[in-house]
């Protein structure tokens, strides 16, 4: 049986370096992200494991990733939550002495920012006209997830989010590439349209730094398909108006595609899946969300009846 000792010293930076260590796979790793020498992280991690009376990883030696025993899973999954209740608190704290509005942190994408959390906002202006939304878009779904666990996004709508213990995903919608091109061009009025129309065509295209995008081009090389990139974008806007403008078409997200801003657009949507694209709405697990981030997750799944 193990004892704990009550007097140990868990504070929070054994808590930390711990959580480090895991995330990171070693001590030096854990120390060069939080800016301890190695020693001081075991020291840290030495004191833990003594007061909790078990061993929390397993230390292979040489090239061999550190990896957490079951008690030290256990550990990590509780310490998550503990700092991610300090974070909160330490908002909530800050919130309280400066007199500032709760604000909600959100991640999100281009089509979630403009077609899937409009309509959320105004139900949440109406019943929580109190609190401040803040939005910041999503590069990786890796990044979000560290954010979520860690207390600095209270949820986010992402796609195709990858399993993670830290995260509860609640799927919202399918949503598959479809062509996006002016209502006048040669393949706007194809009847049963195929990915194929794009082969050797001109289009504009996402940036390469963009995981979708290259996911995308690996799609082409499966299907044998070679558009011709004429032009390469960060922005949706931007896109939707270089096809407008006919600069060539594009690969585009279907919810993006039926929300197009320019009337001289319309969209194909061939009956293959080129890559598998479901939205869903991600938070932590060890953390429960607040009233207003409630109020808005459920106006958010109202709208695809989730």
């Amino acid at each position: 049986m193990i004892e704990i000792d009550n007097q140990a010293d868990i504070d929070l930076r054994s808590l930390r370096a711990l959580v480090a260590v895991a995330d990171q796979g070693s001590f030096r790793g854990a120390a060069r992200e939080l800016g301890y020498t190695q020693s001081a992280i075991s020291h840290q991690i030495a004191t833990l494991e003594r007061g909790l009376d078990t061993p929390l990883f397993t230390r292979p030696g040489g090239r061999g990733a550190t990896a957490l025993t079951p008690a030290g899973s256990a550990v990590y999954r509780r310490a998550r939550r503990v700092l991610g209740e300090v974070q909160t608190l330490a908002a909530d704290v800050q919130a309280a002495v400066t007199g500032e509005r709760q604000t909600l942190r959100i991640g999100t994408f281009q089509t979630a920012t403009t077609e899937v959390l409009p309509p959320a906002l105004r139900v949440m202006r109406e019943e929580r006209p109190d609190v401040e939304v803040a939005l910041a878009e999503m590069r990786s779904n890796a990044r979000a997830y560290d954010q979520l666990a860690d207390g600095q996004l209270d949820f986010a709508l992402l796609v195709n989010p990858e399993p993670d213990e830290r995260i509860q995903s609640i799927p919202l919608l399918d949503d598959p590439w479809v062509i996006l091109t002016r209502r006048d061009s040669e393949i706007a009025a194809v009847e049963n349209p195929t990915f194929d129309l794009l082969d050797g065509v001109d289009i504009v295209a996402w940036n390469r730094s963009w995981r979708t995008q290259a996911e995308l081009e690996e799609a082409w090389r499966r299907r044998a398909i070679a558009p011709r990139v004429v032009f390469r974008t960060d922005d949706s806007l931007a896109l939707q108006r270089l096809v407008a403008a006919g600069y060539g078409h594009a690969f585009l997200d279907r919810l993006g595609a039926s929300g197009a801003v320019e009337p001289s657009l319309t969209w194909l949507e061939p009956e293959e899946t080129l890559i598998p694209r479901r939205v869903a709405l991600c938070l932590p697990r060890h953390l429960d969300p607040s009233t207003s981030a409630v109020t808005l997750m459920d106006a958010i799944r109202s709208q695809f009846g989730v």
